[in-house]
């Protein structure tokens, strides 16, 4: 069992820290359930307050935490919920907390923030030189107090080390089922969201919910070339043009960007366009042909092909096992977007 803690603040938004209590909570449970499986739980959760008395928050509901945050003695995995958007007033109001996120930090448990929760985090100095996002609302704010962060507010979530952090109010789900599959695996993590009519983690506020670009280190050049192939990895993409674009000749722009994520090019940009793919075999009622030209690929047998190498399974076997099918579609018909 995966312990997490999940810290109530005052004046945020209660969904930040209810919603990943219900994601981790039925994780292995409630699919489960509906198919008459036994449950098999993945996570113990409680909820602290910095001083184990109650919460209230920004649409007058309160929240009973389960103890206060000195009382935990053991956990994996802790969530910082929102705080209000007025950081001024709010990130001295939560000194208490930071010399304890601290110590379990050093201990190597993961924590992440959520929203504007993601200020305390960085108040606590966990953030510094990392990359981090956070509500764009409060970004500005949060660039000004905290210079020495790497701020990227287009992202979702951004995940440096054992610390990540997602945008909005509502990117709390996919910060949750982001990390239910970091804990347990592409399988419980789609099961739990389909389970929870939800769709996959997106991790970047626009465009394809591909996986982020491996930024932790220092190259501001492949940065920015990486940051390139996000963008335009759908379309015809010629690295020798790229490379040249960023100012090194193709040989040199192989071995940086080698030495900066660990892939060559060639590789980054087909686990950009793979995971795109699976996003949308995932979410979308697309066929194989339809998703291979969405992500770059004319030829449809090459991209049976890599997808395989790089998920294990054939395109058209993933599609079965996790996309949405019509008897889903008929349970969520005449439902808003749940985003």
């Amino acid at each position: 069992m995966i312990d997490v803690t999940v810290i109530l603040v005052e004046g945020g938004m209660p969904s930040t820290a209810v919603a990943p209590l219900e994601v981790f909570s039925t994780a292995g449970v409630l699919w489960n359930s509906m198919r008459g499986e036994p449950a098999t739980p993945h996570f113990r959760v409680r909820t602290a307050s910095r001083d184990g008395r109650r919460v209230s928050t920004a649409v007058n509901l309160n929240l009973e935490p389960t103890c206060a945050s000195d009382d935990v003695e053991s956990t994996d995995l802790i969530i910082v919920s929102a705080v209000g958007a007025d950081l001024e007033s709010a990130c001295p109001a939560n000194t208490g907390l930071y010399p304890w996120l601290r110590k379990w930090h050093q201990r190597g448990v993961t924590i992440a923030g959520v929203c504007a929760g993601v200020a305390l985090v960085a108040e606590a100095g966990l953030l510094d030189d990392r990359p981090a996002t956070t509500h764009w609302g409060v970004v500005d704010a949060c660039r000004r107090r905290y210079p020495r962060v790497r701020w990227q507010p287009e992202r979702f979530l951004t995940e440096s080390g054992n610390v990540l952090c997602s945008g909005g109010v509502y990117a709390s789900v996919d910060l949750s089922l982001y990390l239910v599959e970091k804990f347990c695996g592409h399988k419980v993590a789609m099961e739990t969201a389909r389970a929870l009519l939800l769709e996959t983690p997106r991790v970047w506020q626009a465009g394809y919910a591909a996986a982020p670009p491996e930024v932790s280190h220092e190259d501001r050049q492949i940065r920015q070339a990486q940051d390139w192939l996000f963008h335009h990895f759908s379309e015809p993409v010629r690295l020798d043009e790229l490379a040249g674009h960023i100012g090194m000749s193709p040989r040199n722009f192989a071995r940086r960007f080698k030495l900066a994520t660990g892939e060559t090019p060639t590789t980054y940009l087909q686990r950009l366009r793979v995971n795109a793919a699976r996003h949308l075999l995932e979410n979308e009622q697309k066929t194989v042909q339809q998703v291979s030209r969405a992500v770059g690929y004319d030829d449809l047998a090459f991209f049976r092909r890599l997808f395989k190498r790089h998920v294990g399974t054939p395109p058209q076997v993933y599609s079965e096992r996790f996309g949405i099918h019509p008897s889903e579609n008929v349970a969520i018909a005449g439902r808003a977007p749940h985003r």
